[in-house]
């Protein structure tokens, strides 16, 4: 039986033999209803298969060779024996040219930088892709040392450990009107859980606005609450912090919970009762910008910080920070996508939670490219006004923006306009978006001021001037600001005559169009504002190294060293303490990597390379589709198990008929490249009247075991197996596929035994 949690709009009467019982709903006594919501599976996988999206002319980098550009798929027909097998043509300096075989996809990724110039190609046979990976190498395992330092000290810190939920955390959990997405509902777990061990929490959660981060802070608020604890939540815009105070006091009034906003919006006086409520412990949790961090702001018993955007703070306010987090438990949100493969690089060393499952009640944004037009600027406004709704003209010209705005009100007499640029005084301007924000204008002729701005539900009809001076990223942050309720949204991209267009700006319009799905486009208009995340994280020097490698390869290193560090760590090579409360992890390193050259490059592990002489491929009269083909080629790649090949093969079936030869050699070659990876093996070659199967190193004393478990269609010499293929006839495919299984298991146990097969 499979049960499933529902909703009821309305109780009911169930009469029993001598008794009533009566069930009443939610919505009948508190007058709070749960929006429940089907949940979508998560496309998270979809992201990765970077070449669903690739264009002739992108920039690639291949882990062995360096920086390339993509210019198609191709065939490379030399001998019979390999016609219609495809390659990916990669070009470098000069015009090289680069097959990369479709089962080597996996060392084959996006190039994605920091910086905004186009990156210099390798130049194939030279040892230049070679230094940058080693300067790279070295920039990630000071980056890894720096870290792990960090952790190390903190894990040395006592802290308050907060009690488990009690009754009332479970009430406000429950009023919460909406269904809580699933990443929501990990994060509040991974938060909590922090919050209950003994060193301090110190965690950033990621999410777009309106994804869920302020009811998380407001749980955790809660829970420090209950146990005694006051909160601080720090904000980087007084606006936001009135946003954020609406929010709590509406959510907690049911609650024995004093919630304060310290801002200018204040009088002295009232900000005076503020600080000695603080001191006293009266207010449990107050909500400010960075007044809250100045020198006469005293807590009873500070217990939380909240920080919001903490990028968007300076440098002494950071320190300041810095020196909390040794204190108390920290909570920082951001609403700058982080990428996932930093995320898991820095996985046990910075605590990191991602939400990035949109709200599911959301509809997909409406956008509409035009040229300049009255009619449609009046028809927009309207059309969202008889809505009581709002809208933002973007117009992003500071010195004529003034004029723009008179411009929209003889369109619009009827509408009450408001005007917005970062040249406003700031009491000014935070005034301006405040008297927006409560609904006392209509339409709010802007600059991109609006970009990392509020979360006003009410604003859903943007409306862009000269769209075609904008980024493709910029534009999809800026068409983020609307659509965040049920209703459904429009962008209207305003552009002057089409012959007036360039090229690239014609590409990124179109895009945009493309990019109407809730999500869709992601990996093509999300990459700066990622780089951008990263660079939150790991610092303005790290950036070079990015553009010199590309960011997929940096992580892929930065995922390494910490790794590597972290063994040597756990294996009881720490140091003494240098100072109290520090940890210095870089005297774990082997001499000379923090200095000069590092000892060793590392290389992600891809596993053997197998040629057996046989067409393995996906042929295209199978799936012509060239984009489907290659995601069906990454896939493979990247499976882990044996298991899953066979599920693979069932997919293909189902979806495009009964499999061809030449694919099912392709997936008897991936289940080989995936048992050779457990045995250790370098390669599998066909030679001849033999099939040699190479081992990296000497199998030494493994030797005459090895020779009792391959039996005796196999030869065992110092560094490789050789399985005879004149004794097979034509039938070799099974005995190899067995010969190679039974030497992963072999290779297993050894492992498990604490020995090594090959030295």
């Amino acid at each position: 039986l499979q049960s499933e949690a529902g909703g009821l709009n309305e109780g009911f009467v169930l009469s029993l033999e001598n008794q009533k019982l009566a069930v009443y709903s939610d919505l009948e006594i508190f007058g709070v209803a749960k929006q429940r919501r089907t949940r979508r599976r998560s496309t998270a996988a979809m992201r990765d298969a970077f070449l669903a999206e690739i264009s002739p002319g992108d920039y690639v980098v291949h882990v062995e060779h360096g920086i390339g550009r993509f210019m198609g798929v191709g065939h490379m027909a030399k001998d019979e024996e390999k016609k219609g097998a495809e390659y990916l043509i990669l070009q470098y300096a000069q015009s090289d040219k680069l097959y990369v075989p479709l089962d080597h996809l996996d060392r084959v990724t996006g190039y994605v930088a920091p910086l905004d110039r186009a990156p210099n190609l390798t130049r194939l046979g030279t040892q230049e892709w070679k230094r940058a990976k080693e300067r790279a190498e070295h920039s990630t395992r000071e980056m890894a040392a720096e870290l792990l330092t960090l952790y190390a000290s903190r894990e040395l810190v006592e802290g308050h450990a907060f009690k488990p939920d009690s009754v009332w955390q479970n009430e406000l959990e429950e009023s919460f009107p909406f269904e809580e997405t699933a990443d929501q509902l990990s994060t509040l777990a991974e938060v909590k859980a922090d919050m209950e061990g003994t060193k301090p929490m110190d965690r950033l959660v990621c999410g777009d606005v309106g994804y869920g981060k302020t009811e998380i802070a407001l749980r955790a608020a809660f829970k420090a609450v209950m146990d005694g604890k006051q909160v601080a939540v720090l904000v980087p815009t007084t606006v936001l912090a009135q946003q954020h105070y609406a929010t709590f006091s509406q959510r907690l009034s049911a609650y024995p919970t004093t919630v304060e906003v310290l801002s200018r919006f204040r009088t002295d006086k009232e900000q005076q009762e503020v600080l000695e409520g603080l001191a006293s412990g009266r207010v449990d949790i107050v909500i400010g910008t960075h007044r809250l961090i100045q020198k006469d702001v005293k807590f009873k018993d500070l217990g939380l910080v909240v920080v919001d955007e903490e990028q968007r703070f300076g440098v002494a306010h950071k320190e300041r920070l810095k020196q909390m987090r040794q204190e108390v438990d920290v909570l920082t949100l951001t609403a700058t996508p982080i990428p996932r493969t930093l995320h898991m690089s820095m996985a046990g060393v910075r605590d990191m939670s991602t939400i990035d499952t949109p709200p599911e009640e959301r509809l997909p944004i409406k956008t509409y490219v035009s040229e300049f037009s009255d009619e449609l600027i009046r028809e927009a406004i309207l059309r969202e006004l008889d809505r009581q709704g709002q809208v933002y003209f973007l117009h992003n010209r500071v010195h004529n923006i003034d004029y723009m705005a008179q411009y929209v009100n003889r369109l619009v007499p009827e509408a009450e306009i408001g005007v917005a640029h970062g040249q406003m005084a700031e009491g000014e301007l935070e005034q301006v978006m405040l008297d927006f924000a409560s609904g006392k204008m209509d339409v709010l002729v802007c600059t991109t001021i609006i970009e990392s701005g509020l979360d006003i539900p009410n604003v859903n009809t943007l409306i862009v001037n000269r769209a075609d001076s904008f980024g493709l990223a910029q534009l999809y942050q800026l068409r983020g600001r609307v659509g965040r309720s049920a209703r459904r949204a429009y962008a209207y991209l305003l552009i002057p005559p089409a012959k007036g267009l360039t090229e690239p700006a014609e590409k990124r319009l179109k895009a945009m169009l493309a990019a109407t799905e809730l999500g869709a486009g992601f990996r093509i208009a999300m990459k700066d504002l990622e780089i951008r995340g990263a660079g939150n994280i790991l610092g303005a020097e790290q950036s070079g190294q990015i553009h010199a490698v590309g960011f997929d390869l940096y992580t892929r290193l930065l995922s390494n060293a910490v790794e590597e560090l972290r063994a040597m760590r756990d294996n009881g090579r720490t140091p003494g303490q240098p100072g109290e409360n520090e940890v210095d992890i870089s005297q774990l390193l082997p001499e000379g990597s923090l200095s000069g050259q590092p000892s060793t490059v590392l290389e992600p592990e891809y596993g053997a390379v197998v040629e057996l002489g046989i067409p393995a491929s996906v042929p295209e009269d199978y799936i012509d589709d060239l984009s489907t083909r290659l995601g069906i080629y990454q896939r493979l790649v990247q499976l882990k198990d044996v298991d899953q090949v066979g599920d693979m093969e069932d997919e293909l079936r189902d979806r495009f008929g009964p499999v061809p030869w030449q694919a099912e050699n392709l997936l008897y070659v991936v289940k080989l490249k995936l048992l050779a990876r457990k045995a250790h093996l370098e390669s599998i070659n066909r030679e001849r009247d033999r099939i040699v199967l190479r081992f990296s190193g000497d199998i030494g004393g493994a030797r005459r075991a090895l020779e009792r478990t391959m039996g005796r269609d196999f030869e065992v010499g110092n560094n490789q197996i050789r399985l005879l293929l004149d004794k097979l006839d034509t039938e070799w495919e099974k005995p190899l596929l067995d010969g190679v299984q039974k030497l992963a298991d072999f290779v297993d146990q050894m492992a498990t035994a604490g020995m090594t097969a090959v030295k």
